[in-house]
């Protein structure tokens, strides 16, 4: 029994368990708001329903109300630290004020009188594993949440933990002591939430779970959108004030479709190009650089939060938070908004299948395998010492798109890179015998990654008109570029490792031994169509001791460089995208390192300047003519001049456009000028020479044909026309009809 709020009666209210009190006291009780905050009850003896307020003040002396409209409602102990009043004016604003013994007093607004902050419809889809907008409504948000008469502004707290028996919001707002905070549990989808009024942005923060065995566990927000610099793991309230200006490039993007427009991509290790860059600092160097060399696109590896730095962003741990080691949320969207306006598209690689074990992150989040497949043989990356997300389990589905669409919505982001699809798509993948449970049909394919996969890349081309998906897939699996709808993985581009191993292992060897490894030079334009492709020397091809580009070719110095240049040559006219890690565009002779920077001192030699310019060249010649790339995907946009002069080690054919124009690409391979050499070409007349990898400008030796050839109309290979030139020791020659 109580008194009642005039003194006159004494009120008997319905009895709250013992259990359930210790459990609130405690902060470990499911749902705190069921007790805690304001209610209208009805007492013993009273006609209309009476407000009881309680809260939870363990250390206080004394603890009142302070409503609205000035009253005050005096509060007395209930029981182990719950307070508990009466007031007869309905359901009210107030704020508690507690005094304790040192004679303090603190007043602070009432998170439990707060309804929920997520919506039946949220709910709803969440249960259903289909919110595209998650971050939208899990995580940490600052907002203004209506009470009874006025509007607060807080954060309201979402955390996804269905085997929790109780989770609780720590931070530096708190002590991190949770007791105060305890969220309340939305029922059966496994979320839990809470508003924490006057709390804003700044503030760093982790959930602290009771897990089914009894434990108390820390672990950082999934969701959280801004994080603490490495090595320290809270997460950050954030908020966003950037206003955009890339208006002209985003409407413009959606119009065009990237997989029939060229693209010459620089992928960069951004805490590597050039070590002491923040994102803001980064755009007015990267975008001057970008200029120079003429690239479309600008590939940076993961920037998701990370804990461990050699793992080059490849092991994430909160997949919603750009790093932090750069800045906030807010200068990267800078960084993406200053390269839009300089024309300069944005990819960035994006880790959905598979994630580090750090015990303040995903694994076992709440006590339980949650993210991950709970049987290792399937939840498990033997390879990376890893765990595997349980592509099956809608909620977690739902966690990989919606993350997917956060970036390419929230950054502008123009596409993502898939990384390690292959060990998604098959159950075996680097595992022994016994290591591995097959699918229903007892065959080794993942049938719930396929479908993730599908998932995300029709999500996100339907959601964002003009990004472009790429799948980093290192097996022959069929499809990975075909429409869902037909079965494949619905992919916009998949990077060719066979034409990039093939490759490669034929420009190490000396072109005295070429002869006899012809077909790795043109074993890719037997497949070149069957996928739409992108050509990839990436990180991974200059790490491990593999070397430099550079350090690959063999010979001197100066074979060295002749070597790299045919190689680029030959990679820009290849069908395909192209896709250069940096530092290979300036022929750095060591091989990278995310601990150090690029070798930029090698630039102060003049033929790493002039390797760089030919990469300049390369690109400014590859925009400026549709045969390079309009039809990469077209069996029509290719054509062999003689693809099989093995003992000379040449190669030449025609790339193609749709109105008929072509380019004649000369591949000389061995260590000697060849000519004069007669070449069959489609029309007679005057052909420029567009590029000469041997020019001197480049650093070459100078051969060539003094900037164009004459062809006549004789025949020669089939065709009606063809001409005789010189072919360039170590060199690509490119050749265009002029117009007349």
């Amino acid at each position: 029994m109580m008194p009642s709020p005039d003194g006159s009666t004494a009120l008997t209210l319905p009895e709250i368990p013992l259990d359930v009190l210790q459990r609130v006291a405690a902060g470990s009780y499911y749902d705190p708001h069921s007790v805690l905050g304001q209610h209208l009850v009805h007492a013993e003896g009273v006609s209309d329903p009476i407000t009881v307020i309680r809260t939870l003040r363990p250390l206080a002396e004394e603890v009142s109300a302070v409503l609205s409209n000035g009253a005050r409602a005096q509060l007395t102990h209930l029981w182990g630290g719950i307070w508990q009043g009466f007031t007869l004016t309905g359901l009210n604003d107030y704020q508690i004020e507690a005094r304790y013994a040192d004679g303090s007093v603190w007043t602070a607004d009432d998170p439990y009188r707060y309804s929920p902050t997520l919506g039946e419809v949220d709910l709803h889809l969440i249960g259903e594993g289909r919110h595209e907008k998650l971050w939208e409504v899990l995580g940490s948000r600052v907002e203004e949440k209506w009470g009874v008469d006025a509007a607060t502004a807080g954060t309201a707290f979402a955390v996804w933990a269905p085997h929790a028996q109780a989770v609780r919001v720590i931070g530096d707002f708190n002590g991190w002591d949770g007791v105060r905070h305890a969220m309340r549990s939305l029922g059966g989808t496994g979320v839990w939430e809470l508003f924490i009024p006057g709390l804003g942005a700044g503030s760093n923060y982790k959930f602290e779970i009771l897990t089914q065995d009894g434990r108390w566990v820390q672990r950082a927000d999934p969701m959280a959108r801004y994080t603490e610099v490495p090595p320290l793991t809270a997460s950050v309230i954030g908020t966003s004030s950037y206003e955009w200006a890339d208006g002209d490039w985003m409407r413009t993007r959606a119009t065009i479709d990237p997989h029939t427009n060229p693209m010459s991509v620089y992928e960069m290790h951004l805490g590597s190009w050039k070590p002491g860059l923040d994102y803001r600092s980064l755009a007015d160097e990267l975008i001057p650089y970008l200029q120079h060399l003429g690239f479309t696109h600008v590939e940076f590896m993961p920037l998701a939060e990370h804990p461990f730095g050699g793992s080059w962003g490849y092991q994430v741990t909160s997949y919603y938070a750009p790093t932090s080691r750069f800045g906030h949320p807010d200068d990267l969207r800078y960084l993406v908004d200053r390269l839009h306006q300089a024309g300069f598209g944005v990819l960035m690689d994006w880790v959905p299948g598979h994630f580090p074990k750090d015990e303040w992150a995903l694994a076992r989040f709440d006590g339980e395998a949650l993210y991950e497949h709970p049987d290792p043989r399937r939840g498990e990356q033997p390879d990376w010492g890893t765990l595997v997300f349980d592509f099956g389990n809608s909620k977690v589905r739902n966690f990989l798109v919606a993350n997917a669409l956060y970036w390419l919505e929230e950054f502008h982001i123009d596409g993502l890179r898939v990384d390690a699809v292959a060990s998604m798509l098959y159950l075996d993948y680097s595992r022994k015998e016994g290591e591995w449970i097959p699918n229903q049909y007892g065959g080794r394919e993942n049938l719930e990654a396929i479908s993730l996969l599908q998932e995300v890349t029709a999500t996100a081309y339907k959601t964002n008109p003009g990004i472009v998906m790429i799948a980093e897939e290192s097996t022959s699996w069929p499809g990975v570029t075909h429409p869902t709808d037909r079965g494949g993985l619905g992919f916009g581009m998949k990077w060719n490792m066979g034409w990039m191993h093939d490759t490669l292992d034929y420009i190490e060897k000396d072109p005295m031994y070429r002869q006899y490894h012809h077909g790795e030079i043109t074993f890719s334009f037997l497949y070149a169509f069957s996928e739409n492709f992108m050509l990839p020397i990436s990180h991974d091809e200059v790490v491990h001791g593999k070397g430099s580009l550079l350090a690959k070719m063999p010979g001197d110095h100066w074979q060295k460089l002749a070597n790299l240049r045919a190689y680029l040559g030959f990679m820009w006219a290849h069908p395909g995208k192209q896709l250069l890690f940096m530092g290979q565009e300036f022929g750095q002779p060591s091989e990278w390192s995310e601990e150090r920077g690029l070798d930029w001192w090698i630039l102060d030699q003049p033929v790493h300047q002039q390797l760089l310019g030919l990469v300049s060249r390369l690109n400014t010649v590859y925009k400026e003519n549709p045969a390079l790339w309009s039809l990469d995907n077209e069996p029509a946009g290719f054509e062999w001049i003689d693809g099989g002069s093995s003992s000379q080690n040449l190669v030449s054919f025609l790339r193609w456009d749709a109105s008929g124009n072509p380019i004649a690409v000369l591949m000389n391979f061995s260590g000697q000028p060849v000519g004069p050499y007669r070449v069959g070409l489609p029309f007679g007349g005057r052909w420029d020479e567009l590029v000469n990898t041997d020019a001197v400008e480049y650093g070459g030796s100078g051969v060539g044909n003094y900037g164009s050839v004459e062809a006549e109309y004789v025949p020669w290979s089939g065709r009606p026309a063809s001409v005789e030139l010189t072919l360039p020791p170590l060199a690509a020659l490119y050749l265009r009809p002029r117009k007349s």
